[in-house]
């Protein structure tokens, strides 16, 4: 099934009780499928467009299920009944995820309806009413998925919940147009304003994203998010920049996010291999340092949500 299937969108999470994306307490839920390759992506598994195998050693009882199981031989067992997966010859057909007792084998991706989400995400709506919080929809990239993202909304704002969407900015404007209307508040993403430096360690422009973010900020309430990393985007004239433009669009707030390393251990559950080892974030006291910018730029810049 293709994640373009309109009936059904692939997922791969909803958390609950986030208080990181958005105001308030917040349920947010994770569209997998995104057209960035971000090097120090947190979450590499959201990537793909379509369901993956994800692999957690430390729950396998070296039984050997998975190996007699797969079909393409691409999983055996060593003398020390520990397990070796050939990423090469694995084609993702979770053959092996049905076989595995302990769940050290897990599909990551999940297919739901519309209904499905909403009545999930509404077990929490004393929590959205009490604390002004809502749903945030993240990714991946929803906008990957964008005739069922916009049904979602729809869903939600019918239910008179409060939403926020999460999103690189890197979609046709088009498609932009016609979500902005369903949405509360905006969360933009912004890597790096140096379009050959977001090329490179991303894959895409950011020409998209800059365009997106002007028209966004004239029709919704819009932050800025900024992943911050050392020595790629952390320069203070670098975050400067983004204050400037910030206040220049009118955006409401720029959130920076020091980097973590959750993406390493997650790649070698994937079986790809982390393409920014030497990422770090900067010190905590350079961090709270960045925050005077906003006395300067007459921004508002906070560290975290």
């Amino acid at each position: 099934m293709s994640p373009l299937n309109n009936d059904k969108g692939l997922l791969f999470n909803i958390q609950r009780f986030s208080i990181h994306d958005g105001p308030g307490i917040r349920t947010t839920v994770f569209f997998k499928g995104c057209p960035l390759k971000c090097r120090w992506c947190s979450n590499p598994e959201s990537q793909s467009f379509s369901r993956s195998l994800l692999v957690r050693n430390i729950r396998c009882k070296g039984c050997g299920k998975c190996a007699q199981a797969c079909p393409a031989g691409a999983i055996s067992m060593n003398d020390k009944n520990e397990r070796i997966i050939d990423w090469r010859k694995c084609d993702q057909c979770l053959t092996c995820v049905s076989a595995c007792a302990n769940q050290s084998l897990i599909c990551c991706g999940q297919y739901m309806t519309v209904e499905e989400i909403v009545c999930e995400v509404m077990k929490d709506s004393l929590f959205y009413k009490n604390s002004r919080g809502g749903v945030t929809v993240s990714g991946g990239e929803p906008f990957y998925q964008p005739q069922f993202l916009i049904r979602l909304l729809q869903a939600l704002k019918e239910n008179n919940v409060h939403v926020a969407l999460e999103t690189s900015g890197y979609v046709n404007k088009k498609t932009f147009a016609k979500v902005l209307p369903l949405v509360d508040l905006l969360l933009l993403d912004i890597k790096h304003l140096d379009d050959e430096k977001h090329r490179r360690f991303t894959g895409v422009s950011n020409k998209r994203i800059l365009a997106n973010a002007r028209a966004a900020a004239k029709e919704v309430r819009t932050w800025f998010r900024v992943p911050l990393i050392e020595n790629f985007n952390a320069e203070l004239d670098h975050i400067q920049r983004v204050a400037e433009i910030g206040k220049e669009i009118g955006i409401e707030k720029i959130s920076l996010l020091p980097y973590h390393d959750g993406g390493i251990s997650k790649c070698s559950q994937i079986g790809k291999s982390y393409l920014m080892p030497e990422a770090r974030s900067p010190s905590s006291e350079y961090i709270e340092m960045l925050k005077t910018i906003s006395v300067n730029s007459g921004g508002n810049i906070t560290i975290g949500n």
